[in-house]
C-alpha cells in the first residue's frame, strides 16, 4: 500500500472559546485556533485535505505563542515547493467556509465532498451559518455517499456530527494509519483517560459523540483539525 507524509500548513488563525470545541467544557477559556491545509506527500499526485481560510488578521504575538508561522495559501505551499496550480486533489473534511475558501486557486483540481455536506451547503439551515455556496466549483466536485477509497493509502470515513456531512481522511503512513479528523477539535477533545469530548459546535450532537469515539478508536496517529501541536509539525510521521 502507498505510504504518504502529512505536511500540515497553517493558512489562517481565529481567537475563540476552548468551548467550541469541546463540548460542556473549559468554557471562557480563551484560545488561538489555527486553520490548516494538510498536503500529503509520496504518491503521484499533489494531494490536499482542505484548503483553509483565505483573509485573515494574525493578532499580535500569535505567532510567538503558537510556535509556528500563518501563512497565505499561496506561501504556505510554496514551503512545500507547490503552486495552487500543482494541485492535482483537494479532499474536504467539511464545507464550512474556513476549510474551502482557497479552492478557486487550485484551477486543476477534483474536489472530494460528502453527498450530505454538499446538499446541506446550497440550502444550510440558518442555525449553521458557516456555509458559501460560491466558494465551490460544481464542474470540479467528486461526491462521496458514505466511507470511500479515494487513492491507494487513503481513505474517507463519513464522521456526521459537527456537520451533516463531515469526514475524516485516513492515511497511510509509516506510522501506521493517521487520521485528520471530519471535524473540528483540538488536544483537548482527547482526555488521556476516558471516552473523547463531543466537539462544542454540532449540528447533531449524537453523531458527533459517536463519530469522534470512533475516529479515536481507528488512528494509528490521531491529527485534530485545529490542534496547535499540528502545526509545529514539519511533517507527520
Amino acid at each position: 500500500m502507498q505510504e504518504y507524509k502529512i505536511h500540515p500548513l497553517a493558512v489562517g488563525i481565529n481567537e475563540t472559546d476552548q468551548g467550541v470545541m469541546t463540548y460542556l467544557r473549559d468554557y471562557g477559556k480563551r484560545i488561538y485556533l489555527p486553520i490548516y491545509a494538510f498536503y500529503l506527500s509520496g504518491g503521484d499526485k499533489d494531494i490536499l485535505v482542505d484548503t483553509g481560510l483565505e483573509q485573515f488578521m494574525i493578532p499580535e504575538g500569535a505567532e510567538e505563542e503558537c510556535g509556528f508561522q500563518i501563512l497565505e495559501f499561496e506561501d504556505a505551499l510554496a514551503t512545500v515547493d507547490l503552486k495552487p496550480d500543482d494541485i492535482d486533489i483537494i479532499i474536504h473534511t467539511h464545507l464550512h467556509n474556513d476549510h474551502c475558501e482557497n479552492d478557486y486557486k487550485c484551477t486543476g483540481a477534483e474536489v472530494y465532498v460528502q453527498k450530505r455536506e454538499l446538499e446541506f451547503m446550497q440550502d444550510p439551515h440558518p442555525v449553521d451559518h458557516r456555509y458559501y455556496p460560491d466558494v465551490l466549483d460544481d464542474n470540479r466536485i467528486i461526491e462521496v455517499d458514505g466511507d470511500a477509497n479515494i487513492l491507494d493509502g487513503i481513505d474517507v470515513i463519513f464522521s456526521p456530527g459537527h456537520s451533516v456531512g463531515g469526514q475524516s481522511v485516513a492515511v497511510n503512513t509509516a506510522g501506521g494509519k493517521a487520521i485528520i479528523t471530519g471535524f473540528c477539535c483540538n488536544d483537548k477533545n482527547f482526555p488521556t483517560a476516558g471516552p473523547a469530548v463531543a466537539p462544542g459546535v454540532h449540528i447533531d450532537l449524537t453523531e458527533a459523540y459517536d463519530s469522534i469515539q470512533k475516529i479515536k478508536a481507528m488512528a494509528d496517529i490521531l491529527i485534530p483539525l485545529h490542534d496547535l501541536s499540528v502545526g509545529r509539525k514539519k511533517q507527520i510521521p
